[in-house]
C-alpha cells in the first residue's frame, strides 16, 4: 500500500486540487427564468453555472465593522455529487438550526459519503479520480483547509470510511481486483491493509455496533441486514429490504436503519445493540434512505432542498428545520459532527423546468 499524502489547496497539479474553501456567510437569490430556443425541456441545473448564480443577503448596514465581503459571498454550486459544510446550532426550544452553506469539494465527479472523525477536526469521504475512475479515503482537515489522500490502492477502490471502534483505523467497503466487495480496515495513514470478514460479501455499508460487532448491508435481491461477529467471523440476517442509511444512535450501542415495506412506505428503526428484536422509530420522510442523528438525540432525514428533525421521542413529529430550494440542491446523505456543530451533506444540482420561447 502507498502511503497518504497531503495536499496544499493551492497545488493545482493533483486533480483534487481546485478546492476553494471560504467559511462565510452566503446567501443566494433565487435564478431568473432562462428562455432558451430548445422549447420546453428539462435540462440539468448545472446550467445555472453559466448564468453567475450570485449572493443576496438582507443586512444591517448600520452594524459597527461590518465587511460587506464577509456577509455576501458566491455559492459554488455542486459540479456533480459534492460535500457542503454548515454550521449547526439549536433554536431556544432545542431544534435544530443550519447554518449558510459552504461547497467543500468543488470539482467535477464524485466526492460522497462523509464521515466527521471522532475528534470533529476533519472530514473522511470518498472522491473518484475522473482520469482512471478509481475511488479513494480522502481527508479533509478543517485547520488547514488541506485534504490528503488515505488509501491509494490501485486497481481496488474503497468505500464509506468509518473509525474503527479502537481508534485504530478506519473500516471501508473495499471493491477488490475481481469486483468483490468485503469489508476492510487500514490504518489512519492509509497503511496496514487487511481484510476483516473474509466469508461475508458482498458488502455495501456498515456501522459498528462495538469492537467485535458490526451492522451491514449486504447485497442482494433483495438487500439484507446482517451482523457479523469478528470472534468467530460469520454473520446471522436479522432483516432484508433495508435501506442503505445505517447509523449508530448516540450514547448507546444500538444502530438504526430504514426498513422497507411492500406497499412502498418506510420506516426508520431500532436494532438494540444488547440483543432483541428491532423497534420503530419513527414513519421515514418521503419513504427517504438518508437520515443522521445529533448528539442530543434529533434525527435528522433530507428530502430533496429540504432538512427535517425529529426528536427521539415516542409521540414525536417531524419538523422542517432548512429549505435550499433557491439553491437548486437535492441533498441526499448527511453527516453530523460529534460535538454537534456542524453538519455535512451531500449535494447535487436538481434538474430544472425551463420555461419555453
Amino acid at each position: 500500500e502507498k502511503t497518504m499524502s497531503k495536499i496544499s489547496l493551492q497545488d493545482h497539479s493533483d486533480y483534487l486540487s481546485n478546492f476553494n474553501v471560504k467559511r462565510v456567510t452566503a446567501c443566494v437569490s433565487s435564478a431568473p427564468d432562462i428562455a432558451l430556443g430548445l422549447g420546453r425541456r428539462m435540462i440539468p441545473a448545472i446550467s445555472l453555472s453559466l448564468i453567475s448564480l450570485t449572493a443576496s443577503c438582507n443586512f444591517d448596514r448600520s452594524e459597527e465593522g461590518q465587511d460587506a465581503e464577509e456577509v455576501i459571498q458566491t455559492f459554488i454550486s455542486p459540479r456533480d455529487a459534492d460535500i457542503l459544510i454548515a454550521d449547526l446550532s439549536s433554536d431556544s426550544e432545542g431544534i435544530p438550526v443550519v447554518g449558510a452553506l459552504t461547497n467543500l469539494t468543488q470539482r467535477p465527479d464524485y466526492d460522497n459519503q462523509p464521515y466527521f472523525t471522532p475528534d470533529a477536526s476533519g472530514i473522511w469521504y470518498t472522491a473518484n479520480d475522473p482520469q482512471n475512475g478509481q475511488s479513494d479515503i480522502w481527508r479533509y482537515d478543517f485547520a488547514t483547509e488541506s485534504v490528503t489522500r488515505i488509501t491509494q490502492s490501485a486497481p481496488e477502490s474503497e468505500y464509506s470510511a468509518t473509525p474503527l471502534p479502537d481508534g485504530s483505523g478506519i473500516s471501508v467497503i473495499r471493491v477488490e481486483a475481481d469486483s468483490m466487495q468485503r469489508l476492510w480496515r487500514f490504518d489512519l495513514d492509509g497503511s496496514n491493509a487487511s481484510l476483516i470478514l473474509p466469508q461475508i460479501a458482498p458488502v455495501g455499508y456498515h456501522k459498528w455496533i462495538n469492537e467485535s460487532t458490526v451492522a451491514m448491508f449486504v447485497l442482494g435481491n433483495p438487500a439484507t441486514l446482517q451482523v457479523g461477529d469478528l470472534e468467530t467471523g460469520q454473520a446471522r440476517i436479522l432483516t432484508e429490504d433495508i435501506g442503505r442509511s445505517i447509523h449508530n444512535i448516540p450514547g448507546t450501542e444500538d444502530i438504526s436503519y430504514v426498513q422497507r415495506h411492500e406497499d412502498g412506505s418506510a420506516t426508520i428503526m431500532r436494532l438494540p445493540g444488547q440483543g432483541g428484536p428491532p423497534e420503530q422509530i419513527s414513519e421515514a420522510v418521503s419513504q427517504g434512505d438518508f437520515h443522521a442523528w445529533t448528539p442530543d438525540h434529533f434525527l435528522l432525514m433530507t428530502d430533496g432542498p429540504l432538512i427535517f428533525a425529529r426528536r427521539y421521542e415516542p409521540e414525536a413529529s417531524w419538523k422542517q428545520i432548512a429549505d435550499f430550494s433557491d439553491l437548486h440542491l437535492n441533498l441526499s446523505r448527511l453527516a453530523v459532527s460529534p460535538d454537534g456543530t456542524q453538519i455535512a451533506l451531500v449535494a447535487e444540482l436538481d434538474a430544472l423546468e425551463l420555461p419555453a420561447n
